[in-house]
C-alpha cells in the first residue's frame, strides 16, 4: 500500500511516462512534467514543421518588390557614389524578383537571367555594394572567393563549393536556394596567365573559369552539402543553378592599360592629339568593353555569361572624405559608438579628417587606406582610454601626425 502511495507522488513524465529517477532531469509545469528527452524530441519536431511551413520568399506580391530607386536609396546609405553600378545593380536585383514571380506559359515570353561583371579598383566599394545589398533582400544571398577555387583534382576548393555555401544560407532548402544571389568577389584571379589556350592544366585560371560556365549558364549541379573532399561519403544535392543570379566583381589590376592599348591613346604623333583629348586619362575605367576583359585573360564564353558589365570609379577627395564620416557605418562612427559604450564622448577636429584623406591619396588604397590609417590614429586611444576616468576625449591634428610619424619609424625599424 505504501509502495503505491509513493509511486503516486513520484514525479514522471506526462509524455513518456518516466519517472524522475529514470531520466536526465524533469521539467515542471502547471499540471504536468516533461523529462529532458522528451523535450529535445518536441524541439525537433517543432523546428521540422516550422520548416515545412515557413512561406516562400516569393510569397510577397508585385508591389511589395522594392523598385530600383528604392534599393539604391538604400545602398546610398551605406556606399558613397558609384552611381552608375548601383543602379545596374539595383536594377538587376529588382529583375531577378520579377523572373522568380514569373509564371510561364506555353506560348509566354520567358525572362533569362542577366548575370553581371563589376570592374574596379581595389577599395572602390565593390563587396560592400554586395554586402548591404544583401541586408535588403528576402532571398538567399551569399559571397564567395574565387581565389580559392581550383580546378578539380587538385588541392582547394570544387567549383560546387560555391553553391554549398548558398545551401547553408538557405538552411538546405534546395527550393530556396534555387532562387538566390551568388556574389563571386576576386573573379580576376582566375584569369589566364597567357595570352594563348592552356595545352596543359592551368590550374587555379582556365581551368576554373570552364567549370564556371555551366553554374553561370544554368545546369542541374550536383552539390556536396558539407564541402568538397573532406566528406567523399557525403549523399550529393542536385542544385539547379538556371534561377540563380550570380554577381561577379573584381580589381582587374593592369586593365587600364589594356583598354588605353584599344583606344590607341598612348600613340605619338600629331594625328593623334585631336582623338585623345576627349578621353578621360585619370579613369579610364569608364570605357571598359568586354573585349578589355578578354585581352585580360578571361575567356570568350564566360564573358558571354556575363552580359551585363559595370565599373566603379576611383575614389577622388571629396568621396575619401564622405566615406570617412557619412555612410551609416563610417569608421569614425564606429570609433564612436565603440568609446560610447565606455561613457566617453569622442570628438575629431575637422583638421583630422582632411589629414586622414590625404594620407589615403598617398597610399592608394581607396576606401581600406581610410580604415587602416584610423586604425594607426586611434591605436593609443583605445588602448589607455577605457582605464582612464574621463567623460570626452578630442583628437587633434598634432597628435594624429604623432601617431602616423611614430608607426613609420617604428615600421622602417623593423625593416
Amino acid at each position: 500500500m505504501e509502495n503505491s502511495k509513493t509511486s503516486r507522488t513520484r514525479k514522471k513524465c506526462s509524455f513518456c511516462g518516466r519517472f524522475e529517477n529514470e531520466v536526465g532531469f524533469l521539467i515542471t509545469g502547471v499540471n504536468g512534467c516533461i523529462c529532458d528527452s522528451c523535450a529535445v524530441q518536441a524541439s525537433e519536431i517543432v523546428k521540422e514543421t516550422a520548416k515545412q511551413m515557413k512561406p516562400s520568399s516569393m510569397g510577397f506580391e508585385m508591389h511589395e518588390l522594392p523598385k530600383p530607386s528604392e534599393i539604391k536609396n538604400f545602398l546610398d546609405q551605406y556606399v558613397i557614389g558609384q552611381d552608375d553600378a548601383k543602379k545596374y545593380l539595383s536594377v538587376a536585383v529588382y529583375n531577378h524578383y520579377k523572373r522568380l514571380m514569373q509564371t510561364t506559359d506555353n506560348n509566354d515570353v520567358e525572362i533569362e537571367k542577366s548575370n553581371i561583371i563589376m570592374v574596379g579598383s581595389t577599395g572602390t566599394g565593390k563587396t560592400l555594394l554586395a554586402r548591404t545589398i544583401a541586408k535588403l533582400l528576402k532571398v538567399p544571398f551569399t559571397i564567395v572567393d574565387a581565389t580559392v577555387l581550383t580546378e578539380a583534382g587538385y588541392v582547394g576548393e570544387d567549383i560546387e563549393s560555391l553553391l554549398t555555401r548558398l545551401l547553408q544560407v538557405a538552411d538546405y532548402n534546395v527550393e530556396e536556394a534555387e532562387r538566390g544571389i551568388v556574389f563571386i568577389d576576386e573573379i580576376d584571379k582566375i584569369a589566364r596567365k597567357g595570352d594563348n589556350p592552356s595545352i596543359t592544366r592551368d590550374v587555379s585560371g582556365e581551368g576554373v573559369q570552364q567549370g564556371l560556365l555551366k553554374l553561370l549558364e544554368g545546369s542541374v549541379v550536383n552539390v556536396p552539402p558539407q564541402g568538397g573532399r573532406k566528406h567523399p561519403d557525403q549523399k550529393m544535392i542536385a542544385v539547379n543553378t538556371k534561377n540563380i543570379l550570380f554577381i561577379c566583381g573584381g580589381a582587374f589590376d593592369g586593365i587600364e592599360r589594356k583598354i588605353a592599348q584599344r583606344l590607341n591613346t598612348n600613340v605619338v604623333g600629331y594625328n593623334s592629339v585631336k582623338e585623345s583629348v576627349k578621353i578621360d586619362k585619370n579613369n579610364m575605367m569608364q570605357y571598359i568593353a568586354p573585349q578589355d576583359l578578354k585581352s585580360f585573360g578571361l575567356i570568350p564564353e564566360i564573358i558571354g555569361r556575363l552580359p551585363i558589365l559595370t565599373y566603379l570609379n576611383p575614389l577622388d577627395r571629396n568621396a575619401l572624405r564622405q566615406i570617412l564620416t557619412e555612410p551609416k557605418n563610417s569608421i569614425i562612427k564606429q570609433y564612436i559608438k565603440l568609446l560610447e559604450m565606455d561613457r566617453v564622448k569622442l570628438q575629431f577636429q575637422p583638421e583630422v579628417f582632411e589629414y586622414i584623406v590625404d594620407k589615403a591619396i598617398e597610399y592608394k588604397l581607396g576606401a581600406r587606406g581610410l580604415r587602416s590609417i584610423v586604425e594607426t590614429i586611434m591605436m593609443d586611444i583605445m588602448y589607455d582610454i577605457p582605464s582612464q576616468d574621463i567623460s570626452e576625449y578630442v583628437v587633434t591634428l598634432d597628435y594624429a601626425k604623432e601617431q602616423m610619424s611614430k608607426a613609420n619609424i617604428s615600421r622602417l625599424k623593423n625593416v
